[in-house]
């Protein structure tokens, strides 16, 4: 957390900043654990002084700002790192502040509560070559049946753990890959290369109409609080949750099983066995 949808809704909250004129870049002082920066202050602010941004994308869990020098500054939140445009939840945490001339927020904030997410600076052959196909899968929000079995199919993994494998499929985490395996109707525990292929094609659909929606609530913010969206607000999609840490409760969508919780590869992962049996696809259109 936070994963794609979390990132996207991110990245649609400070699009304001498109056209404006970077004037520094401050990185905070205090007693919290620093952030991972590169390069290092001195030549990151040499290199984004007087840029323009001219674009706001994403790639992966990764909010992306194009500048017109070529330049990208990459943000990865991590585990509780937040994008925002107005005062943070905490002045202890907030990690680094960009100001902007000619953009209605005038900064972009970046604020992190355990330190563990980066902010770099990258040339476009630098970002190719992180973040390229070599590197990252097809992201989440595009990703077809064909591309999900391409990468996925003659895995022996168990299809959760396989979702969250980033250079299988970007921006998956492994609250989205519960949900989306749930809509799915699939076994968290089937083995990859044992997915039929209307399985793999119940996977994609599922994969965008989760992740759509999960962005029309702008993400989920769980019970510690920690994700909130540019402005600083809660997202709502933790109101839509049909599995993830439910575990106990009656499925929403059969009626007829509970929630259990397993652990994979070390994660928490929640399903029906009801509505997601080994051998099974559900219709989702």
């Amino acid at each position: 957390m936070p994963e794609l949808p979390e990132v996207e809704t991110m990245r649609r909250g400070i699009a304001e900043a498109i056209g404006s004129r970077v004037v520094n870049a401050q990185w905070m002082r205090g007693s919290c654990k620093p952030i991972a920066i590169h390069p290092g202050q001195s030549a990151f602010r040499r290199r984004i002084r007087g840029a323009t941004i001219t674009e706001l994308g994403r790639v992966g869990k990764r909010v992306v700002i194009w500048l017109d020098s070529k330049d990208a500054i990459v943000i990865e939140p991590r585990m509780t790192g937040l994008v925002l445009v107005v005062d943070p939840p905490t002045a202890k945490h907030l990690r680094w502040r960009l100001q902007l001339k000619g953009s209605a927020a005038g900064e972009i904030l970046y604020w992190d509560r355990r330190g563990l997410g980066s902010i770099r600076l990258m040339s476009r052959t630098q970002f190719q070559k992180a973040f390229g196909p070599s590197q990252l899968g097809p992201d989440a929000l595009e990703i077809s049946a064909v591309d999900y079995q391409r990468m996925l199919g003659k895995s022996r993994r168990e299809i959760k753990p396989a979702l969250l494998d980033q250079r299988a499929v970007a921006g998956i985490g492994n609250l989205y890959a519960s949900e989306i395996l749930h809509l799915a109707g699939i076994h968290p525990q089937r083995r990859c290369q044992r997915m039929s292929r209307l399985q793999w094609e119940s996977l994609a659909l599922a994969t965008h109409k989760v992740l759509k929606e999960a962005i029309r609530y702008e993400g989920s913010t769980l019970s510690d609080g920690t994700y909130r969206n540019a402005l600083n607000n809660q997202g709502r999609y933790q109101n839509e949750h049909q599995v993830y840490n439910r575990n106990g409760l009656p499925c929403l969508r059969c009626r007829t099983s509970h929630i259990q919780r397993i652990v994979q590869s070390q994660r928490s992962t929640f399903f029906c066995a009801g509505c997601q049996r080994r051998t099974g696809a559900l219709d989702i259109q």
